[in-house]
This record gives structure tokens, C-alpha cells and sequence, in this order.
């Protein structure tokens, strides 16, 4: 189905669900944008490579990008029925979910150019968004890859685990879970330092395609033990059938640490600035086992 095809279908949808004029999609430029309140949401898509063949694109992970949008007095009206200026606790809820679904929707449209591509794509997904889901988690959003003719297999859906979601994990996990019956991948990105019990036990009951890290938050420790670390949650994933990911490299010094420490993906503007075709360090043994596992080339 053709682009504008889509998004007219995605905006009379809405349309008829909230039951106001609101169309927050707009094909722009040969790319989808969508409006939520004063804002412009859009897409940034950033391919993750395999860390000994940079060369190798597994899939891209999708960047929110924001801009201000301008209202007229009748959008204003509109808009007051989904966002509330002094919402109640389910009102501000029922944002968050909708404000998710509206920029994963975003996403995909901006991903459907790179489907000939046969590749993956990484979502984040809001963990107030899971936890306000209180069952069916990803059925909604199902629906919208269908649509586009894809299946849930090529989504992988991202989650921030920090400890201020600790006493949510029981909650977090059935929402998981109902994402891997539904043909989901999961990639769980962890804070740096990550030797917590807690996070670790989560990690081992979710077993999830995909473990990441940022090297943003590695940036912030100077300490002697970071290759011990990431070689530490290497063995945790590895004994899950998952794959490791450091994302947000920007300079050689972690891309060098992302091989040793056996990461299997690695993802940031370093790789877009030297020649991929190099495959630096396709020829240097890593210093931790990788898993057998393969990632299907086959996108909340």
C-alpha cells in the first residue's frame, strides 16, 4: 500500500476512535511526521551494526525527533479532548499511552522505505506505557504492522530497566511477556553499573533477544572494572540465547571496548564517520564468547 494510503487510513482511524477532527499524520518530503499537542514528532533511524563486520547492518533504531508546532484556536479544542493541561492520574495515563502509540505508529511508516532491506527494527516503548496496558499488551500495534504488510517478528521492542522500576518488575514482566507471545523481540537496556541482583534475576526470567547498553552512561565512570562489567552481562545474555548491544558510540576508545568485552552489535555516529566497508576489527579475536545464536532477517 502506498505511503499517503497509509497514513490516511492511520488518521481516519483515529479519527473515528476519539471521535474528534484530529489527523496527526502528515506525509511530508517522502517522510512521516506526526502532531501531538504544540509538538512535531519525526524519526531518525541509525543502523546497528555486527561489531567484527561493521559492514553488516542487523537493523535501526528509531530516534525521536521533536519540533515545536505551531496551533490554530480550533486545534487547540481538539487537542484538549487527549491531553489535559491539568490532567488526573488516568488522564495523564491515557497520554502517555496514546503519545507512545502515536510516535511507534510514526516510526514504522518512516521504516516501511527500508523493508526491501529484510532488517530489524528497535522501538522504545515507555515502561508507564506497559504498566498503563493492563493486558493485551502489543495487540494494538499489531494491528498497525499488519497494515503495513509486516509481521511482529521484525519489531524489537526496547525497555529502560532502572532501579526506579524495581518494585514494577512483576507488572513490567506480564506486560513483556504478553509482547513475546505475540511474536515480539525484546531488547532490555540496563544503567551502567549493572551488578543488581534485582536486575539481573529480571533479565534471566524475561530472556530477551537483546541486552543493551549505552556508552553515554559508561562516559560518566572512571573506573578499572568496566571491561569486567560488560564481560559480566556478556555471560548473563549469552547463557539466554541473547545478544548484547552498546549503543551511543562515539569515539574509537568504546568501540574498541565493545569487541573486547564480546558485544555482538554495537550502534553510533563513530561507525557513520569512518568507512564501514574497513571492518576494523573483523580480523581481532574478541576476549569474550559470542553466542551461536542468529538474529532472522526479518519492527508499539
Amino acid at each position: 500500500m502506498p505511503l499517503q494510503q497509509l497514513v490516511e487510513y492511520f488518521n481516519d482511524r483515529l479519527e473515528q476512535e476519539h471521535n474528534n477532527r484530529l489527523r496527526p499524520f502528515l506525509l511530508q518530503s517522502g517522510s512521516v511526521i506526526g502532531l501531538f499537542g504544540s509538538i512535531r514528532i519525526g524519526t531518525r533511524l541509525l543502523p546497528i551494526r555486527e561489531t567484527l563486520r561493521t559492514s553488516n547492518v542487523t537493523g535501526y533504531t528509531a530516534q525521536l525527533c521533536v519540533d515545536s508546532n505551531p496551533l490554530s484556536p480550533a486545534q487547540r479544542c481538539d487537542i484538549e479532548h487527549l491531553v489535559s493541561a491539568n490532567p488526573e492520574p488516568m488522564e495523564d495515563q491515557a497520554s502517555i499511552i496514546n503519545f507512545d502509540r502515536l510516535s511507534r505508529t510514526v516510526h514504522m511508516l518512516n521504516y516501511l522505505p527500508q523493508t526491501h532491506l529484510d532488517e530489524l527494527l528497535f522501538l522504545e516503548v515507555d515502561p508507564r506505557h506497559i504498566l498503563g496496558v493492563k493486558e493485551d499488551h502489543g495487540a494494538y500495534f499489531e494491528e498497525v504492522i499488519i497494515k503495513c504488510g509486516l509481521e511482529t517478528d521484525r519489531v524489537v521492542i526496547g525497555l529502560k530497566i532502572g532501579r526506579d522500576y524495581t518494585h514494577f518488575y512483576p507488572l513490567l514482566l506480564k506486560g513483556l511477556q504478553n509482547y513475546q507471545n505475540r511474536g515480539y523481540r525484546l531488547n532490555l537496556g540496563l544503567e551502567y553499573p549493572a551488578d543488581d541482583k534485582a536486575v539481573n534475576d529480571f533479565i534471566s526470567r524475561v530472556a530477551p533477544d537483546f541486552v543493551g547498553l549505552s556508552a553515554l552512561d559508561l562516559d560518566q565512570f572512571r573506573d578499572n572494572r568496566k571491561l569486567d562489567n560488560l564481560q559480566k552481562i556478556g555471560r548473563l545474555v549469552n547463557s539466554l540465547n541473547g545478544r548484547t548491544v552498546l549503543f551511543d558510540i562515539e569515539e574509537k576508545r568504546n568501540a574498541v571496548l565493545a569487541r573486547q568485552a564480546g558485544f555482538g552489535l554495537v550502534q553510533g555516529r563513530y561507525f557513520e564517520r569512518i568507512a564501514p566497508q574497513q571492518d576494523e576489527f573483523a580480523s581481532l579475536p574478541s576476549t569474550a564468547k559470542t553466542t551461536d545464536r542468529t538474529v532472522r532477517s526479518v519492527f508499539l
